[in-house]
């Protein structure tokens, strides 16, 4: 017969283990990494009590039929892995055939990742149109010492990973704001994208748009095709802002004219803020010291809290 020390260390082992701060994606997530631990924690109390494992069975709720759902977990499987530059990939995820993520513009997806026996949540917005069938794309950047980096570094074609949404995202009408200014810094390109995109397919949309895209150099530019596609449109505008170029006249002629060295500091913001052809409504996303120091530069330039969107 087990000993009353032996069926408690078993049950502790089965015992959910609360979240660290740092497995939290910090979105406002519903529900979030702690009220899924909650949910476990009464479930594993609930089954102690009555010394029943099967109360645990239904511990991690997931699906497999490819709909994406806020609560549960759903499997998708990586069709391809593109490396974009040396710490970043852009990922590719089957849908079945004609279905779509339905995602309206800029919201995210929360990714679900065990590292170390850790759960780790971390939120990504997707970067192919919201309407996209058969599959959606994620931009990703691999942090050395990230714990969701380690998870995705293994990644390969063909593997299967959980995601659960959609969350948060920008209410964008139509013509509703004259001009939106996008501050976007590494991957804080992401939310950008969807929302161009559907300015730029809806002929009767004449929002006019400057996308200010901050990188370290010029390499580190990412999807530079697709940008350069966009600043085609009449109503699109892309300055890059590169924080370790010395000198532009490495960079090749089409870029000279709309890129500048440095930081994005107050002095920039008010110049790009002048030659806005209307009064902007700004976009901001990036690390939260790059979105506090783009809040505080428009203020300065006289852009009212009200009129900025921080994803």
């Amino acid at each position: 017969l087990q000993t009353m020390s032996e069926n408690e260390d078993e049950w502790l082992a089965l015992k959910p283990q609360e979240p660290s701060p740092s497995q939290c994606c910090g979105s406002g997530c519903k529900p979030c990494i702690y009220d899924v631990y909650e949910k476990e924690l009464a479930q594993w109390e609930r089954a102690k009590a009555k010394q029943d494992k099967s109360f645990l069975v239904e511990k991690k709720e997931q699906s497999n039929n490819s709909e994406l759902n806020p609560d549960t977990f759903t499997a998708f499987s990586i069709s391809s892995v593109e490396q974009l530059t040396e710490d970043t990939y852009q990922y590719k995820f089957e849908l079945p055939a004609n279905s779509s993520l339905q995602l309206s513009l800029g919201q995210h997806i929360v990714l679900r990742g065990v590292v170390n026996g850790l759960e780790i949540q971390r939120a990504y917005t997707p970067i192919s149109p919201g309407n996209a069938e058969g599959y959606f794309e994620v931009l990703m950047k691999c942090y050395e010492a990230g714990l969701m980096s380690q998870y995705i570094k293994t990644w390969k074609k063909g593997d299967t990973v959980f995601w659960r949404g959609p969350f948060g995202g920008f209410p964008y009408r139509p013509n509703k704001h004259g001009e939106l200014l996008m501050l976007a810094s590494g991957t804080g390109l992401a939310p950008m994208l969807p929302i161009l995109q559907s300015i730029t397919e809806d002929e009767e949309d004449e929002t006019f748009v400057t996308l200010v895209g901050c990188f370290r150099t010029f390499d580190k530019i990412y999807l530079k095709p697709l940008l350069q596609d966009l600043a085609r449109y009449w109503n699109i505008r892309i300055f890059y802002v590169l924080s370790q170029e010395a000198s532009l006249e490495k960079l090749p002629w089409s870029y000279r004219e709309n890129t500048y060295t440095g930081h994005l500091d107050e002095d920039l913001m008010r110049t790009i803020i002048n030659s806005c052809r209307r009064k902007p409504f700004v976009l901001i996303c990036g690390s939260s010291a790059f979105n506090e120091d783009m809040s505080r530069y428009l203020k300065a330039a006289g852009i009212e809290e009200n009129s900025c969107f921080v994803f």
